[in-house]
């Protein structure tokens, strides 16, 4: 796994004091891929573990990490390929040191695998195992409360679908931004450029916008190549279940499809698109009209999203930055190709 030397050292010898059957510590090196917490690969005289620090501020508090766990816990009870973190000598996982939490994992051996490396019956056998994840998450979580409601969230409207005059005036912010940018390089323009053509074509949808969701279920939330580890040809652990939530289940078959099978030039590989979603359909028994809402959501979303514009020009982050010319490309095409996108889905 790629390496970092940025991050400062974890509390390595508070940590394992509360997991003595950890053993010794011998190293700890930080994993690079996560986004929005932080990793390391921990080796001590016992064998290699994962651990986790959680930053990230909407779910990084103890009671929403050890539900996170219980649900995997109980998933991995059931058979799927997760891995649920270690309890210490007391029974907890959460350890909470200096005012952060950390949780302890096994060290799962694998590699990530997108859309391009993987073949038409490794896309069926995604898209019935994200259904394997839904249909095992309705079973060990408890009912969303009525409005749509997790256990301790928000009401179900947080869903609701972009408004075009929101999106507008984000539009003329990050341009601004993005003009004022120094030095201004191709990124800039790039980005200036799918700003106006976007504009233009939320102008020309506005009255397509979709109305309020579907009842919601339990999802992963982040269902994405870098939250999956492949041994071989085999998925072995599905990880970061920070964003463990009520949302609609078939947007999220959508939104990690519109992730794995995107391609560099912005277009997605319909035809393994289609053999995923007739699996993850076969696997919950969710419907064509189902799927096909879904894609009309998950395309609005899309269209009004610009995520990795906001970090670069409002955080100041550039993490994100390669994502962007795929992602922003995707939104034109979908646009274009919409009933080939929704028939790959829902037909």
């Amino acid at each position: 796994m790629p390496r970092s030397s940025e991050h400062p050292a974890p509390p390595i010898g508070a940590l394992l004091r509360r997991h003595p059957h950890a053993g010794e510590p011998l190293s700890c090196v930080p994993v690079t891929e996560g986004l929005l917490n932080r990793g390391y690969r921990l080796a001590t005289t016992r064998g290699h573990y994962f651990l986790k620090q959680h930053l990230d501020a909407p779910t990084a508090d103890r009671a929403t990490i050890a539900r996170q766990h219980r649900a995997t816990q109980r998933l991995h009870a059931l058979g799927l390929p997760v891995a649920p973190p270690l309890p210490d000598s007391r029974g907890r996982t959460v350890a909470v040191i200096g005012g952060r939490c950390y949780a302890l994992h096994p060290w799962v051996e694998g590699r990530h695998r997108d859309g391009a490396q993987l073949t038409t019956h490794g896309s069926r056998r995604l898209g019935s195992l994200l259904g394997r994840v839904h249909n095992g998450l309705d079973r060990v979580m408890e009912p969303p409360r009525p409005g749509g409601r997790d256990d301790g969230g928000e009401p179900a409207d947080r869903h609701a679908s972009a408004r075009p005059e929101d999106t507008f005036a984000s539009i003329a912010e990050l341009i601004r931004l993005a003009r004022a940018h120094r030095p201004h390089g191709s990124f800039d323009a790039l980005a200036e450029h799918r700003l106006r053509e976007r504009r233009r074509l939320i102008a020309q949808h506005a009255h397509r916008r979709p109305p309020a969701p579907a009842a919601p279920g339990w999802v992963h939330g982040d269902f994405h190549p870098l939250n999956l580890l492949y041994r071989g040809a085999e998925p072995a652990a599905i990880v970061d279940w920070d964003r463990l939530d009520v949302r609609p289940r078939a947007e999220e078959a959508v939104r990690a499809a519109a992730i794995f099978f995107v391609r560099p030039g912005g277009e997605l590989a319909l035809e393994k698109v289609r053999a995923y979603a007739r699996a993850y359909r076969r696997a919950t028994g969710a419907d064509g009209a189902e799927l096909a809402t879904a894609v009309h959501r998950v395309w609005w979303e899309r269209l009004n999203d610009f995520w990795t514009l906001r970090w670069r020009y409002q955080l100041n982050d550039r993490r994100a930055d390669p994502q962007f010319p795929a992602v922003s490309a995707l939104a034109v095409w979908w646009t274009r190709e919409y009933d080939a996108v929704r028939d790959a889905f829902s037909a």
